[in-house]
């Protein structure tokens, strides 16, 4: 069993038998972390005895610690593990992932591959790129700006982010414009202080995409097609309000086009305008019920009244 110089943060809430199943999962990995950090908001302790347990099966291999949520959200979670973690490398881990065979080892010997590499992370065999149709490539070029054989792994016009593809032809390990925080490993020393901004609160929508557009500044990110897991999102009450993730979708993705990628003129406003409108109409291409659509149409609004009185505050 190798042991890595890395500390696993894990943000959960009432999840503990999804989040049990997602230790076992590592545990059965030719390499472990030296320490895993749970960040955990629930109001019951069932998640903290999951934690023991598994702190008792790893015995002295590796500091297993729970922590209690100071405050409750995704982004701000990760901060708190962030915050008393010893470990060189910081790896984030959602909580319902499960891993397949050799997965940590490839994406450990991938990070130490090139001095460069800031950040590496996992490929999700449920949740990949395909090629698009005729519809989404045309927005997709509307977006870059250009016409590309492919557009996986990019962020395209007014933060528009695409998973990386899976195909045998790729190498093991794909350059890529940004990184998801479902299984994903940083060099400490690449990241910023704290690593998410107080502006993601919640479900902290597009948080992943700005902390490692933040890292790409100075360093390479990769995606490692063979360190493989599959992603088995839960639902949750950060899910439930579907006008609030509406809401919370416009307002990040505008924070992330203005303040990370500083992408302020008029064209980058009417990409974002199209962007989401194409997103309320594929919604309905969908077959989304009523309820469901106009749940989105209120999202879309709210984050545009929101986004009018932050625009008039930072002009008075």
């Amino acid at each position: 069993m190798q042991i890595l110089p890395a500390s696993v943060v894990i943000p959960t809430r009432h999840r503990a038998q999804v989040l049990a199943r997602t230790l076992d999962s590592l545990l059965v990995q030719n390499a472990l972390p030296t320490e895993l950090i749970v960040v955990d908001a629930s109001v019951d302790d069932d998640t903290r005895r999951i934690v023991t347990e598994f702190g008792v099966k790893v015995n002295k291999c590796c500091r297993v610690l729970w922590l209690g949520a100071e405050t409750c959200g995704a982004a701000a979670q990760r901060n708190q593990g962030v915050a008393v973690a010893a470990q060189p490398v910081i790896w984030f881990m959602d909580d319902d992932i499960i891993f397949e065979p050799d997965c940590v080892s490839r994406l450990w010997a991938a990070l130490q591959s090139a001095p460069e590499i800031g950040g590496v992370n996992a490929m999700i065999t449920n949740q990949c790129y395909q090629a698009p149709g005729r519809v989404s490539r045309f927005m997709f070029r509307l977006m870059a700006g250009e016409d590309c054989a492919s557009y996986a792994g990019r962020i395209l016009g007014p933060a528009v982010n695409l998973l990386p593809e899976d195909r045998d032809d790729l190498s093991e390990v794909v350059p890529v414009e940004w990184l998801n925080t479902t299984c994903t490993m940083y060099r400490r020393e690449a990241l910023p202080e704290p690593p998410f901004p107080t502006h993601f609160t919640g479900y902290s929508l597009m948080e992943d995409v700005t902390l490692s557009l933040l890292v790409a500044r100075s360093w390479k990110l990769a995606n490692v097609r063979t360190a493989r897991i599959f992603h088995d999102s839960q639902p949750g009450t950060h899910k439930a309000d579907a006008v609030a993730l509406s809401e919370m979708e416009l307002v990040n993705r505008h924070y992330v086009m203005t303040r990370v990628l500083v992408r302020c003129r008029w064209l980058d406003y009417l990409r974002l305008g199209l962007w989401e409108c194409f997103q309320l109409a594929a919604c309905v291409a969908g077959g989304a019920k009523r309820a469901a659509f106009l749940a989105e149409v209120r999202g879309k609004w709210r984050a545009l009244c929101h986004l009018c009185v932050q625009t008039k505050d930072t002009i008075l």
